[in-house]
Parts: structure tokens; C-alpha cells; sequence
């Protein structure tokens, strides 16, 4: 259940930090090179970061360090579940299309849950070297970040990867199904 304060208490930064610490020592092979106790550091020191990833795991993301910035000094993080996050799925892509549906409306968009929950949808070019590294969304689909110019006809743009493929589809922003949700990019 989100917290309004958006902190996370001792007992929940502690688990959430080993169960990331756990995944990251899984997964050497998705950040070569990159030291665990360097990442929990900066980690420790961004409270509200924390908060963020714990809403990534809390939906279903299952969040894990991708890259590091050294221009910036940040970690980044994409949401590794094989299918698209339960949930954050049934939803359309922003707050536009939400209150443009007359009827049956999905309880909430992408744009808005992500904002909430401190996190930005991947870009196709992220959402292309995340299939790079390992093979998610083949049941599911997941929204991408959709170009303004696009946007503004009423299109949306979302991803899966099918058939050894990245697929980049459009579809009115304000429709939303079951297998369709999103995947989150966080730096730290």
C-alpha cells in the first residue's frame, strides 16, 4: 500500500534493499562490473528513490540495476519481470485518454502511475536494449514513451517482442487491456 509521506520505514528499506541485493547478485550478467555495495550506497542516500523502487517491486516490475551514468553519477533501473507488470496492466496511456473514454473507463493511466510513483515509462530505444540483454513481454505488451507529434493525432505507442522480434505497435491512447501495461526506467 503506497505511503502519502512516500518513505518507506526501516524494516521496509532493509528488505527491500536485500531482496534488490539479491537480484543483482542473480543477475551479474545485466550490469558487468558494476559493484552491489556502490549501488546500496546511493541507494541509502536517496530515500525517496528507494520509495520508487519499492513501488516498481511492490506492482511487479522487479527492478534491477541496468547501466551506470558516470557523467552523472547515477544508477539506472529497469523493471525485469518477464511479462509486462501485473500491476500496472488494464491501464491506458495518459491522463488525456483517460477522461476522454465515455464509457468503461480503466482506473488509471500509465503516464499518471508512473508520475506517482516517481518512475518514467521506457523509451523504444530503452524498451529495444532491455529485449537486448533478455527476452520479456512475450505474452504481454507494455506502453513506451509516445512521441508528442503522435500523441496529439489520439495514438499511443506500446512494445512486446514476438517471434525473435521488438514489435512497436500504435493504438488509440484511451484503450487498455489485460496484457497491456508498462515497464518503468528510474536513475539513481
Amino acid at each position: 500500500m503506497a505511503n502519502n509521506k512516500k518513505e518507506l520505514s526501516l524494516e521496509q528499506q532493509e528488505e527491500l534493499l536485500q531482496t534488490l541485493q539479491a537480484r543483482f547478485e542473480k543477475n551479474m550478467n545485466r550490469h558487468e562490473g558494476l559493484e552491489w555495495a556502490k549501488v546500496q550506497a546511493k541507494l541509502e542516500a536517496n530515500s525517496d528513490k528507494l520509495w520508487s523502487l519499492n513501488e516498481m517491486e511492490r506492482t511487479g516490475g522487479e527492478p534491477d540495476v541496468v547501466d551506470y551514468d558516470k557523467e552523472k553519477d547515477e544508477y539506472i533501473f529497469y523493471d525485469y519481470s518477464a511479462e509486462s507488470p501485473k500491476g500496472r496492466r488494464s491501464v491506458c496511456y495518459d491522463r488525456e485518454a483517460l477522461e476522454a473514454r465515455k464509457k468503461h473507463k480503466p482506473e488509471n493511466s500509465a503516464i499518471d502511475m508512473a508520475t506517482d510513483m516517481g518512475i518514467e515509462l521506457l523509451t523504444e530505444e530503452q524498451y529495444r536494449a532491455l529485449q537486448g540483454m533478455e527476452s520479456v513481454d512475450l505474452k504481454t505488451s507494455s506502453w513506451v514513451q509516445t512521441p508528442s507529434d503522435i500523441r496529439e493525432h489520439g495514438g499511443a505507442l506500446f512494445c512486446d517482442y514476438r517471434y525473435g522480434h521488438v514489435f512497436l505497435y500504435h493504438n488509440g491512447a484511451s484503450s487498455y487491456y489485460a496484457a497491456r501495461g508498462f515497464r518503468g526506467s528510474l536513475r539513481v
